[in-house]
C-alpha cells in the first residue's frame, strides 16, 4: 500500500524497527544494569536508583508469588504518580501477573466494577482506600489487598537496610503493608516466572465505540514495541541524559507508556508529580530538574503559558526539549506560545488505549500541519474507509473511519468475543474515530462515529462546529453534541465555557455560527458552564454532557 507519510519523517526515524522478543520488565532490567546509580524516580524530592527500583520490584514480584500469584493473574493498583506505582508495576510483570491500573480518583462503585470485570484478586493501593476497598468486596474472601501510604516513598531508599516490618489483618480478605512485604524479600532474589511477549501486560479500561467501559489486553510485545517506536521518533534525544516530566497519569495508557516506560527504555529520571492540577509544583519541578521531556494534554501547557510566574519570568523552562500533546485537539496559538517559552518543541500526536498508546505523530523537526495529528509512526499502517461498509478505501481529502494496523495493536478485549471481532477485523483496529489523511500522508480527526449528529438527513460533526465557535472571542471553551428532541429526533447542542470577564448570549453565539456555517449545522441550544468532566488525562466526555441533559429533563 502507498505510504506517502514516509517522506515527511525527520531524517533520523527509520521506517521500521526491529523489536527484540522481550518482555517489558526487561527494559528495566536492562537500564539497572547499564546505568545502576543513574537516579530513576523523584518524588517529593526522594530520589531512587533504577539498581534499587529494580530490587524493590523483584522484591514484590516474590512477594506475589508468596501470596499466590500465578501466571495471567490480574493485580489491580490504585494509587497516583509514585514509587510504589512503578514498582508495583514492574514486580507484577516480573510475577507473571497483569496490570489493571486504575484511577485513584474513581469512587467505590467504579472501582468494584473494574476490579470484578477485570477478575483482580489481588489489589495494592494507597492505605486511605481499605475501608473502602473491604466493603466493596465483602464477598470475595480471597482479595488480598496491599496497603501503601504515599509518605512511604522516603522509606523505599533505605528497604534493604531496615529490619522486617510486616503487617496483615488475617490470612483471607485481610490487608499487607507494602513496605512490609518488600522488607521481608529485598535481596533474596526473584525466581523468573515464565513470561513471554505474546502474554498479556496489562488490561486498560476503555469506553471503545460504546462507552461501556472494557479491558483492553495489551501483551508485552505490544507494549515493547511501542515504547521502542516513540523513542526512536522522539530524535535528538541522549540515552542516560534525559529528565522526564510525569504529571500525566501513569495509570493510563499515556503515562504508562509514553511516560514511564520511555523513560525506562532511554535511562532517563522521572521526576513524578502526584496532581497534574498543581501548576506550581510542575513548575518548580521543570526548573529544579532541569526536565527535557514532557508528555502532557493541552489544558496542561494553555495553563503553564497563562500562569502568572511563567509570565513574570520565574520559572526557567528552557531546558525542555520536547512535549508530545495528546488526548485532545492542541490549538496552533497555544504551540507557538510554548515552544517561545521554552524553546522546545511541542507536538501533537494521537492514540488510544486500544494500541497502547501511541499510533501517530507530527515530527519533532519536520512539518508540523496546523490541526493535524501527524503521521503514523514506524509500522503503523493507516487507511481511511467508508463509514457503511469499512472496506472501501477512501481518497485523500475525503472524512472515514481510520483504521489501523501495527505491532502495538491490543490482543482483544477481556471476555468480549463480539466486541474484540467488531474492533479487530482481518488484522485492521478499526477505531471509531473519523479522519481525513491529506496527499502528504498528515492525518486529521473529525469526530467520533458515536458522535455523528443526524439533522433532517445531513450529518454534522461536532468538531466542525466547535472549530466554528472556539474562534468567538468570548469563548473559552466549546463541546458540541447532538441531544435528543420530541420532534427533530435529534438537534446540535453547544456547550461554552466564556473567556474571564467576558458576558456574551446564546443568540450571538447562535449568530456567529450562522455567518460561518450552513444554518443546520448551527446550535438550536446553547448552554454556559464554568467547567466540563474530562478523563484522567484531560479528555472532554461528551457523553457525560448529554447524559446530564437527559436527565435534568432536556434543560
Amino acid at each position: 500500500m502507498k505510504r506517502p507519510w514516509l517522506n515527511h519523517y525527520d531524517s533520523d526515524v527509520p521506517s521500521s524497527l526491529a523489536y527484540p522478543e522481550i518482555t517489558v520488565d526487561i527494559l528495566l532490567k536492562r537500564t539497572a544494569r547499564k546505568y545502576p546509580d543513574r537516579v530513576c524516580t523523584i518524588y517529593k524530592d526522594a530520589k531512587i536508583s533504577y539498581a534499587v527500583i529494580d530490587k524493590l520490584s523483584d522484591a514484590f514480584a516474590a512477594a506475589l508469588l508468596e501470596i499466590g500469584l500465578h501466571k495471567g493473574d490480574r493485580v489491580a493498583v490504585i494509587m497516583p504518580n509514585s514509587p510504589q506505582f512503578v514498582l508495583a508495576y514492574f514486580g507484577i510483570l516480573k510475577a507473571g501477573g497483569v496490570v489493571v491500573a486504575m484511577n485513584p480518583l474513581y469512587k467505590a462503585d467504579e472501582l468494584d466494577y473494574h476490579i470484578r470485570e477485570s477478575g483482580a484478586f489481588i489489589v495494592v493501593a494507597l492505605d486511605q482506600y481499605h475501608q473502602v476497598l473491604k466493603g466493596i468486596c465483602p464477598e470475595l474472601s480471597e482479595c488480598q489487598i496491599i496497603l501503601s501510604r504515599l509518605e512511604d516513598a522516603r522509606l523505599l531508599k533505605g528497604v534493604g537496610q531496615a529490619p522486617a516490618e510486616i503487617v496483615t489483618e488475617g490470612a483471607k480478605g485481610g490487608s499487607s503493608s507494602l513496605v512490609g512485604l518488600l522488607r521481608k524479600h529485598y535481596g533474596k532474589g526473584l525466581l523468573k516466572a515464565d513470561v513471554a511477549p505474546d502474554d498479556p501486560a496489562i488490561f486498560q479500561f476503555s469506553g471503545g465505540t460504546t462507552g461501556i467501559p472494557k479491558a483492553a489486553v495489551g501483551l508485552h510485545r505490544n507494549l515493547v514495541a511501542n515504547i521502542l517506536q516513540f523513542s526512536h521518533w522522539l530524535v535528538g534525544l541522549e540515552e542516560g541524559q534525559e529528565v522526564l516530566l510525569a504529571a500525566i497519569p501513569l495509570y493510563h495508557v499515556y503515562g504508562m507508556v509514553i511516560g514511564m516506560g520511555m523513560a525506562v527504555a532511554l535511562g532517563a529520571s522521572m521526576v513524578l508529580i502526584d496532581n497534574a492540577r498543581d501548576i506550581e509544583a510542575i513548575l518548580r519541578s521543570i526548573d529544579r530538574y532541569q526536565a527535557t521531556l514532557f508528555p502532557g494534554v493541552p489544558d496542561l501547557y494553555r495553563a503553564i503559558n497563562r500562569h502568572p510566574d511563567v509570565v513574570a519570568g520565574k520559572y526557567n523552562l528552557r531546558s525542555i526539549k520536547a512535549c508530545i500533546s495528546g488526548s485532545a485537539p492542541l490549538m496552533p496559538e497555544t504551540k507557538a506560545q510554548f515552544e517561545k517559552l521554552t524553546g522546545g518543541k511541542l507536538i501533537e500526536g494521537y492514540g488510544l488505549s486500544e494500541a497502547p498508546t501511541a499510533t501517530h505523530c507530527n515530527p519533532m523537526y519536520g512539518e508540523n500541519r496546523k490541526g493535524s495529528i501527524g503521521l503514523p509512526i514506524s509500522d503503523v499502517n493507516c487507511r481511511i474507509v467508508d463509514l457503511e461498509t469499512g472496506q472501501c478505501d477512501l481518497k485523500p481529502g475525503e472524512a472515514g473511519e481510520l483504521i489501523i494496523s501495527g505491532p502495538q495493536i491490543m490482543q482483544g478485549y477481556y471476555n468480549k468475543a463480539d466486541e474484540t471481532k467488531n474492533a479487530i477485523r482481518d488484522g485492521w483496529l478499526f477505531t471509531g474515530d473519523i479522519a481525513k489523511m491529506d496527499e502528504g500522508g498528515y492525518f486529521y480527526l473529525v469526530g467520533r462515529k458515536k458522535d455523528l449528529i443526524k439533522i433532517g438527513g445531513f450529518q454534522v460533526w461536532p468538531r466542525e462546529v466547535e472549530e466554528v465557535l472556539i474562534k468567538h472571542p468570548a469563548v473559552k471553551e466549546v463541546c458540541v453534541a447532538g441531544v435528543p428532541d420530541s420532534e427533530q429526533v435529534e438537534v446540535v447542542k453547544a456547550w461554552v465555557i466564556l473567556q474571564t470577564d467576558h458576558v456574551v448570549s446564546s443568540e450571538e453565539i447562535r449568530d456567529w455560527c450562522k455567518e460561518r456555517i450552513a444554518a443546520y449545522k448551527c446550535p438550536s441550544l446553547v448552554a454556559f458552564r464554568d467547567t466540563f468532566p474530562r478523563t484522567a488525562v484531560g479528555k472532554l466526555l461528551r457523553r457525560e454532557l448529554v447524559r446530564e441533559y437527559v436527565e435534568n429533563g432536556a434543560k
